[in-house]
């Protein structure tokens, strides 16, 4: 990972300033360590008229690996060669980010005490950032830089220069020049937009992201026309992260359109106001009863098939109770994402042998699947195309085999009582079908007659009288046993 900062001089205001406001002799090659890895700081050249450094990334993908423990980039379980084999060494991304603030902290936060004056006033500045993850392409590298004050140029970098034909890849060579910036303000400018150029990060995305974005977006985010997207992105996609820094960016622009401090607009409501009792979330409610379930019935290994980003999984550490506990996915992304919910990089070993992520598909067999005391399959049912379901159905019930199966799916009945949602509209875009209650009785019902299961019925949120709740839950249980209480 390499990128150079470059600035012109005159011999009464040398270039080679830029070693006292980065900290940094250019005489010297300096090498600061990094949890992934080495970080170079050296200049390619250093004179009064011109002066660049360049920050070197070694990244070391054996450490990588092992800090990730064996789960791959990002956290993604089951795959092996691409956590040797992928671009971290040579894309800018967050690594790179982390390197600048680490290397050139003192810089960033505009501290120089030899040259003071210099570090105040904007420097004509030359970045280049020779391979860079854009995710959005050159479009979106110009919308992100241009309003900062930049002059852009993003080169795409074909997928192989023998074989035009094959088109570009996601990558660009970057080059931003301005005269009206601060070396401060730019170091700023790339920690916070090289990762949301990446769309990822390597590390778990915490709550006190959040001030970090703010400190780093002091003064240019809240005005910025692609704010939410670069908040969104930063901080992971994370909705709740994502919406109070929206809150605080729109305090700070208030504040500053009325010239004033943040505290005094954010002084409506007197802190010991209680807050609105809000509604229980249906996905609460859901995650809720199959944990009830699950308790009474002693499971102790089980399978939540189709985790999605892991909620469930979550849940079911807190309780010491469950021993082993798997997380099946087909998307790599919802695992990579589970991943970093549930901390596994930091997690300790007690706590990491008891979870398992793993990548599969409901439609085929899986012989790592059998043995378990119960399995979830929680909103997965409708993301199957009909014609599919006799191989979910097989897969599960037929060769895994758990104790117990817990299937939820949405009431489609209960669709008239959400106001949202359009007439003859299923409640998400990829819901394949959604069934009346009757027409979930009626496959469940064959599904147990068929594999050897009982089979009992619940509701889940509130059980309208008219058209019944908003989700409906199967208990499936290996013999014939009485079937599962109405709740």
């Amino acid at each position: 990972m390499f990128l150079t900062m470059t600035t012109t001089g005159t011999p009464e205001r040398p270039a080679t300033d830029l070693g006292y406001l980065l900290h940094k002799h250019p005489e010297k090659s300096q090498a600061f360590s990094t949890s992934y890895g080495t970080a170079h700081v050296l200049y390619p050249e250093a004179h009064a008229e011109r002066c660049t450094a360049a920050l070197l990334l070694e990244v070391d993908a054996v450490a990588l690996v092992r800090r990730g423990k064996g789960k791959g980039r990002g956290g993604a379980p089951d795959a092996a060669l691409a956590q040797y084999v992928n671009d971290r060494p040579y894309a800018a991304s967050s690594l790179l980010a982390v390197a600048l603030s680490a290397v050139f902290s003192s810089a960033m936060r505009g501290v120089c005490n030899a040259r003071p004056e210099r570090a105040a006033e904007p420097l004509p500045l030359r970045v280049e950032v020779p391979a860079l993850p854009a995710r959005g392409g050159a479009d979106l590298v110009r919308r992100l830089f241009e309003p900062l004050g930049w002059a852009v140029t993003a080169e795409p970098v074909p997928l192989d220069a023998e074989f035009p034909e094959w088109g570009d890849s996601r990558y660009v060579g970057l080059t931003l020049e301005s005269a009206a910036l601060t070396l401060a303000e730019a170091l700023r400018h790339l920690y916070v937009l090289l990762p949301v150029l990446d769309d990822a990060k390597h590390y778990w995305v915490a709550p006190d992201e959040v001030d970090k974005l703010l400190r780093a977006g002091e003064g240019w985010l809240p005005g910025h026309p692609e704010q939410k997207l670069i908040t969104s992105r930063y901080l992971s996609r994370r909705w709740s992260l994502t919406r109070e820094a929206m809150e605080r960016l729109e305090l700070v622009r208030l504040a500053e359109a009325d010239d004033s401090e943040v505290e005094e607009i954010d002084n409506a409501v007197a802190e010991e106001t209680e807050a609105e009792e809000k509604p229980t979330p249906l996905a609460v409610r859901r995650r809720d009863a199959i944990l009830a379930e699950l308790g009474a019935r002693g499971a102790a290994r089980v399978l939540d098939l189709g985790c999605g980003q892991g909620q469930l999984v979550q849940a079911l550490l807190k309780d010491a109770r469950y021993t082993e506990i798997v997380g099946v996915d087909v998307s790599v992304r919802a695992l990579t994402i589970a991943a970093r919910r549930l901390k596994l990089d930091r997690m300790g070993e007690r706590q990491a042998a008891r979870v398992k992520l793993t990548q599969g598909s409901l439609a085929y067999t899986d012989s790592r699947l059998q043995g378990y005391d119960a399995a979830v399959l929680s909103e997965v049912i409708e993301h199957v195309d009909p014609p599919r379901l006799s191989a979910l159905e097989y897969a599960v019930f037929g060769a895994a085999r758990p104790r117990t199966v817990l299937v939820t799916t949405p009431n489609v009945e209960y669709n008239v009582r959400w106001e949202s949602l359009p007439a003859g509209h299923v409640r998400h875009g990829d819901h394949r079908f959604e069934w009346t209650r009757a027409e979930f009785r009626a496959w469940a019902t064959a599904v147990a007659e068929r594999h050897g299961y009982a089979v009992g019925f619940q509701p889940v949120g509130p059980d309208d009288p008219e058209v019944g709740p908003p989700t409906q839950m199967a208990v499936f249980t290996l013999g014939p046993v009485k079937e599962a209480k109405a709740a």
